[in-house]
C-alpha cells in the first residue's frame, strides 16, 4: 500500500509543486508522515491499517520527488552533490534504528506492532517542524514566479552574503527551454595585455570582466580561427574516441578535463572574480522588481513589461537605457543601474559575473545587417569557462595567432555558450521600445510548464538519460533486496553463524540486516564527500563492477554447495558489500542527476516522470522477488540482477554525463547543444 500511495501521489507531484512551490508539498509530505503514524497506532482494523499505510505511501512519494529537487535549485554547485547525498545517509540510518527496534522487538514474546508502526509519527514531528520554522522556499521557483525580491533575500540567507546579484541573474536566465545555442571560444586576459589582431573580433564583442582593484579590468575576446579548445574538442563529432558515445557525454568530459586544479591561475590572476556586482550599503537602493510593486517613481520611461521590471537587486539581466557607455567603476563596482549600464546597445561595454564551478554569465549586444539594408540588433547570453591552467601569452598565443607578446603576459583561454537570453523578447523589439526589449519573468512564466516543452531536443534527451537510469537502478535489485534482505539471509542459512548465541534464524538475519545497514553509513559519507570531487559518473563507474562482483559471486555461493557455514559466509558477506557499493553510487546519484538536468519552467513535470518510473520499477521488483525466490532460487534472481548490472554499466559509460560544480543553468544548455549534436549526427 505504500508503494501504491507512493506511485499515485508521484503521478500528480511535479505538476502542483510547480503551481504550490517545493516548500508547501515538503509541508505536506511531513503531516501525511505524522497522520499516518497516528493512525497506524490507533487502527481498529486491517482495512484502515492499509488506509494508514496509504498514508504514508503520499508522504513518501512526495518527500523522494521533491527532496532532490529543492536541495538541487538551493546548493551552490560546488557542494550540491554531498547535500543531495544526505538522503541517503539519513535514510540509512534510519533503516539501522529500525532494525535495531524489530530485532530489539524479535526478542520478545509478545512484540507489539503498534508500536513499531506507530513510532513514525515521532521523528516526523521534527520534519514538520523544520519545514515549517526553519525552511525557506526555493529562490528558482521564487523567480519562476516573479517574486524576486523574495527570492533575493532567501538567496543571501543561504549564501550568507549581500551580494547575490550574480546569482539572481543565473536564476532568471533558467527559465528559458530550448532556444538556439553555440559554441565559441574566447580568451580572456588583462584589458591592457590583450591586444587585437586579425583573428580576434573587433571591440564590439569584447566583453568587460572587472576585478577587485580601482582601475583593474580583463577583457574576454571571441576568438575566430581557432581550433583548440571546446570547440573542437568537446563540440566536434569526428573526434569522440568511443563511436557509441553521446556527444553530451564528450561535451561535458571536455570541460571536466580543463578543470584547473586548487590554486591556479584564476584566484592568481582574478582573485575576486565572484564578486563583479556591489550591492552592498555603500549603494541607496529601494527599488524592487516584484509582481507586488508595480511602479517605481522617477523613472522617465515606459516599461517594457506593462508593469515594474526593475528591481536592482537583480542587476545583471536588467538593462538600463541610458545610452552613455559604462566607465570601468572604482573597486570593482558597477554603478547603480539608473546611472550606469550593464549592456550598452553599440557603444556600451558588456560585463560578466560568476555563477559558480568557474563559470561566468555576461551579455553582448550583437548587430547584423538586416532587410534594406538595416541594422538588427539583439542581445545574447554567454556562459564562459576558463580551460585549463592559462601560460603565457608567448607559449599559447603565438601558436593559436602566430602573434608575438610579451612572455610575462598571461591569458585564460574560455569556452563559451552563447545563446539568446531567457528575457529578451523579439516581439517587445518590434514595437520599437525605448531601449532594450525585456520582459519580466512572471510574463515569461505564465503559461506554466507545457508537455510541448518536453519535446525540445535538450529536454527530450535528459528525460531518456533520466528515465533510464531509473529503471536500471531499480532492476539492479536494490530495492527488493533491501525489503527482504533478512528472508535472504535467513534462506542462505546465515542462522547457522549466530546459533552459538541462542538466536532464532529469524532474529540472527535480522540483526544482520542491522549491522548491514550500519556499515553502509561510513560509505555514504565517503560517497558524500567524493560526489562533488570524483563526481557523480566516475562514482557510477567505479561502483557498478563491484556490484557485478558481489552478485555473480553470490550466485556462485548459492549455486554450489561448500558447506552451512561457508556458503553462509559468502552469501552475508556479499550482500554487505553490495550494499555498501550500491549506496555510494549507483543509491543516491540517479536522484540526484534527475534533480540536475531539466530547466527550471519543466523540472517539476520531468521529475515527477522519472519518480513515477522509479515507483513502478520499485512495484514490479518488490512483487516479483518472493516469486522468483521460488521459482528460480537464490542464484537464479541474483543472476538476473547482476545482467542488469552489466547492462547499467555500458549505459552509464555510453549516455551519463559528469554534472559535477556545474550551475543548473548551463547543464541544461549542455543537454541542449548536445542533444542539436546527435541529431544532425543521425541525419548525416
Amino acid at each position: 500500500m505504500s508503494l501504491i500511495g507512493a506511485t499515485l501521489i508521484t503521478t500528480c507531484s511535479g505538476a502542483i509543486s510547480d503551481w504550490l512551490g517545493r516548500r508547501p508539498m515538503l509541508i505536506i509530505s511531513s503531516a501525511l508522515y505524522c497522520l499516518s503514524g497516528v493512525v497506524m497506532f490507533w487502527s481498529p482494523n486491517v482495512y484502515v491499517l492499509l488506509l494508514a499505510r496509504l498514508l504514508d505511501g503520499f508522504g513518501i512519494g512526495l518527500a523522494v520527488t521533491l527532496v532532490p529537487v529543492y536541495i538541487s535549485e538551493t546548493a551552490p554547485p560546488e557542494i550540491r552533490g554531498l547535500l543531495n547525498t544526505l538522503p541517503q545517509f539519513t535514510g540509512s540510518g534510519g533503516m539501522f534504528m529500525s532494525y535495531c527496534m524489530v530485532f530489539g522487538m524479535s526478542l520478545m514474546k509478545a512484540p507489539s506492532w503498534r508500536l513499531m508502526l506507530g513510532v513514525l509519527s515521532i521523528p516526523s514531528l521534527v520534519y514538520f517542524a523544520l519545514t515549517i520554522f526553519y525552511l525557506p522556499e526555493s529562490p528558482r521557483w521564487l523567480v519562476s514566479k516573479g517574486r524576486m525580491l523574495e527570492a533575493k533575500k532567501v538567496l543571501q540567507r543561504l549564501r550568507g552574503r549581500d551580494d547575490v546579484s550574480g546569482e539572481m541573474a543565473l536564476l532568471v536566465e533558467g527559465l528559458d527551454v530550448g532556444g538556439e545555442t553555440s559554441i565559441e571560444e574566447y580568451i580572456i586576459g588583462p584589458a591592457n595585455d590583450v591586444t587585437d589582431d586579425q583573428d580576434v573580433s573587433a571591440d564590439k564583442d569584447h566583453i568587460k570582466l572587472y576585478g577587485p582593484g580601482q582601475g583593474l579590468s580583463w577583457v574576454a575576446k571571441p576568438v575566430t580561427g581557432s581550433t583548440v579548445g571546446l570547440v573542437s574538442r568537446g563540440g566536434s563529432m569526428a573526434n569522440q574516441s568511443v563511436p557509441l558515445m553521446d556527444p553530451v557525454v564528450t561535451l561535458f568530459g571536455s570541460v571536466h578535463e580543463k578543470l584547473p586544479e586548487m590554486g591556479s591561475m584564476r584566484s592568481m590572476l582574478f582573485p575576486h572574480f565572484g564578486s563583479m556586482f556591489s550591492v552592498g550599503g555603500n549603494q541607496a537602493r529601494n527599488e524592487e522588481w516584484d509582481e507586488e510593486n508595480p511602479t517605481r517613481e522617477g523613472d522617465d520611461y515606459p516599461s517594457d513589461a506593462g508593469g515594474d521590471d526593475s528591481d536592482d537587486n537583480l542587476q545583471s539581466p536588467l538593462i538600463s537605457r541610458q545610452t552613455t557607455s559604462m566607465e570601468p567603476p572604482a573597486h570593482g563596482s558597477v554603478s547603480s543601474m539608473r546611472h550606469g549600464s550593464l549592456m550598452q546597445g553599440n557603444a556600451g561595454e558588456p560585463v560578466g559575473t560568476e555563477i559558480g564551478g568557474g563559470w561566468q554569465l555576461a551579455w553582448k549586444w550583437s548587430e547584423r545587417e538586416g532587410q534594406e539594408g538595416k541594422k538588427e540588433g539583439g542581445f545574447k547570453r554567454i556562459y564562459l569557462h576558463q580551460e585549463g591552467v592559462p601560460g603565457s601569452r608567448r607559449g599559447s598565443l603565438v601558436s593559436m595567432h602566430g602573434g608575438d607578446a610579451p612572455a610575462e603576459s598571461e591569458f585564460l583561454q574560455a569556452a563559451a555558450l552563447v545563446s539568446q537570453p531567457a528575457l529578451y523578447s523579439k516581439e517587445l523589439v518590434n514595437h520599437h521600445p525605448i531601449g532594450p526589449a525585456m520582459v519580466h519573468p512572471s510574463e515569461t512564466m505564465a503559461k506554466g510548464p507545457s508537455w510541448g516543452d518536453l519535446f525540445e531536443p535538450g529536454v527530450k534527451h535528459a528525460l531518456a538519460v533520466g528515465v533510464a537510469i531509473q529503471i536500471l537502478q531499480q532492476f539492479s535489485g536494490i530495492n527488493g533486496v533491501l525489503y527482504y534482505t533478512p528472508q535472504i539471509l535467513e534462506q542462505a542459512g546465515v542462522g547457522v553463524l549466530l546459533s552459538h548465541m541462542g538466536l532464532s534464524s529469524a532474529s540472527a538475519s535480522l540483526l544482520i540486516s542491522a549491522i548491514t545497514t550500519l556499515l553502509m553509513l561510513p560509505c555514504i559519507a565517503v560517497a558524500m564527500r567524493l560526489m562533488d570531487i570524483s563526481g557523480r559518473r566516475t562514482l557510477l563507474l567505479s561502483t557498478i563492477p563491484i556490484l557485478i562482483v558481489s552478485l555473480v559471486v553470490l550466485v556462485i555461493g548459492s549455486a554450489v554447495n561448500l558447506g552451512s557455514v561457508v556458503n553462509a559466509s559468502i552469501s552475508t558477506a556479499s550482500v554487505i558489500i553490495y550494499f555498501c557499493f550500491f549506496v555510494m553510487g549507483f543509491g543516491p546519484i540517479p536522484n540526484i542527476l534527475c534533480a540536475e538536468i531539466f530547466p527550471t519552467r519543466v523540472r517539476g513535470l520531468c521529475i515527477a516522470i522519472c519518480a513515477l518510473t522509479f515507483w513502478i520499477g520499485d512495484i514490479i521488483v518488490t512483487y516479483t522477488l518472493p516469486v522468483m525466490l521460488k521459482s528460480i532460487g537464490l542464484a537464479g534472481v541474483f543472476g538476473l540482477y547482476a545482467v542488469v548490472c552489466i547492462i547499467s554499466l555500458v549505459f552509464v559509460f555510453l549516455r551519463v554525463p559528469e554534472t559535477k560544480g556545474m550551475p543548473l543553468e548551463v547543464i541544461t544548455e549542455f543537454f541542449s547543444v548536445g542533444a542539436k549534436q546527435a541529431a544532425a549526427a543521425k541525419n548525416n
